[in-house]
């Protein structure tokens, strides 16, 4: 066999593996960035330039004694090894023989709590690491509630600095059950208690026969097998348009990433909000015609038939709609410096989707190292309530339980255009709380005296002012 053979085949094999996304958190000094270090120190995916690195900035600057600080792998900014903590998220690429992986190292202040949302927005499972010494502290439980609030359902539970309690059976199963106790009303389904040393390598990519009691598996083993749970993602089919594409008289179709849900040649889809119905008449993509399409995939769909369909607008399957509505509730995150002033009309992107939105009512805050909620009148940075919200035209959402790529949002600033806040939206449509008041621009068509002839052309300028997020109210 050739080397152009083995090397094609190693190519193929590698583009097969999954990729598992996942973050690591804790309070300072736990060892997040040690861990990570130490993970791919152990199974040898530096090189040797970068271990040569690795060890004169262990001796000019580590802060682990006579050991190499694998930290400093992940602490890039010069305030980071400064202080010995993590301050912006760092993204780390590895793979083994079984699967590849993206790491999120997210920091573990509070004052960064917006960075590590930024981080563990895409993971598939969290590592939340807990010292031995201090067991399970008020970072800890923040860290769990961000990780809760972001839909992860896989968390490791990783007991580090063992070898500073000499591997004591006794404290690592109080650890345990009082992080179970406190986990509970989270309802996170899948958690995996696992004691280790990061420093000195013990439960990280081998077993240690140091916890001879310990009966599970390495960490780099149950993260090589764990089974991300991504089957809501093929439950309703969910296609929001982000483009138009009409390269010639003959050709018109509508591109985008399908968000959820299959779909496949032939099968009847509606337009959102217009409601109208057809059938996909091809699939096409860069290399050639499909059958069917599946998350993450970018395609572009042709129709039999013409309907006007644009950008911000979805495809659905007829009978899995999404809520359609102006008014919902959410969890958000505010991550601006300049306080939430709720007298502000914001822009909301959702999806492909683009509107007006106006803050009808916080219901509370949620306090991330207790837990309480307590009634405030605007949110500052870091800080996250449960809100209630009416946009200025209908959007097409599901809750962010069910499905990640549409019930998340980003609100932004109309004057700074800055990213202010992210929000999950909650599967349930306020009622009482919501200002019902409709302060859309009225068109009345019959006040007007518009000739019936030129309702078309008035619908399609009144359609362009929504496409700007500009809603208006039409009365016939």
């Amino acid at each position: 066999m050739s080397v152009n053979q083995n090397i094609t085949e190693f190519l193929d094999r590698d583009e097969q593996k999954d990729l598992l996304r996942f973050l690591t958190a804790g309070s300072v000094d736990d060892g997040k960035s040690t861990l990570i270090g130490r993970l791919l120190f152990d199974s040898k995916k530096l090189y040797e330039d970068q271990l040569d690195a690795l060890k004169k900035d262990s001796k000019r600057i580590g802060n682990a004694g006579e050991h190499i600080d694998y930290a400093l792998l992940l602490d890039g900014l010069k305030a980071e090894r400064e202080q010995g903590i993590t301050i912006d998220v760092a993204y780390r690429y590895f793979s083994t023989n079984n699967r590849k992986f993206i790491i999120a190292d997210t920091p573990g202040h509070e004052q960064y709590t917006r960075n590590m949302i930024t981080g563990g927005s895409t993971a598939q499972l969290a590592i939340i690491l807990v010292d031995a010494r201090n067991g399970v502290i008020t970072q800890t439980r923040r860290h769990t509630f961000l990780v809760s609030l972001l839909g992860i359902k896989n968390v490791v539970l990783a007991v580090n600095k063992m070898d500073l309690v000499d591997y004591d059976e006794n404290r690592f199963k109080e650890i345990v059950a009082e992080y179970k106790k406190f986990v509970e009303p989270l309802h996170i389904p899948n958690i995996t208690y696992i004691p280790l040393s990061a420093l000195e390598g013990d439960n990280v990519v081998e077993l240690s026969d140091k916890t001879p009691w310990y009966k599970g598996i390495s960490l780099l083993e149950h993260l090589e097998t764990v089974k991300t749970d991504e089957a809501h993602e093929f439950n309703e089919f969910r296609f929001p348009v982000q483009y138009v594409l009409r390269p010639n008289l003959d050709f018109r179709g509508f591109s985008g990433k399908v968000a959820s849900g299959i779909i496949r040649k032939g099968d009847e889809v509606m337009a959102l909000p217009s409601g109208k119905k057809s059938k996909v008449a091809r699939i096409v993509t860069y290399d050639g015609d499909l059958d069917y399409a599946f998350p993450p995939q970018s395609i572009t769909i042709t129709l039999e038939d013409e309907i006007d369909v644009s950008r911000g607008e979805m495809l659905v399957h007829p009978n899995a709609l999404p809520k359609v509505s102006r008014n919902f509730e959410s969890m958000l995150v505010w991550m601006d410096e300049e306080p939430m002033d709720t007298d502000k009309q914001f822009f909301i992107k959702h999806t492909t989707n683009t509107s007006r939105i106006r803050i009808d009512n916080i219901k509370y805050k949620v306090d991330v190292n207790t837990m309480e909620h307590s009634k405030v009148q605007n949110l500052v940075l870091n800080e996250i309530g449960r809100v209630v919200f009416t946009a200025a035209k209908e959007l097409f959402f599901d809750s962010y339980q069910d499905n990640k790529s549409c019930g998340a949002f980003i609100l932004i600033d109309p004057i700074t255009n800055n990213t202010c806040a992210v929000g999950m939206i909650i599967d349930e449509v306020a009622d009482k709380d919501v200002n019902r008041s409709d302060d859309r621009p009225v068109l009345d068509f019959n006040k007007l005296g518009i000739d019936p002839s030129h309702y078309d052309a008035v619908m399609k300028a009144v359609k362009e002012l929504e496409r700007q997020g500009l809603g208006i109210r039409v009365v016939k």
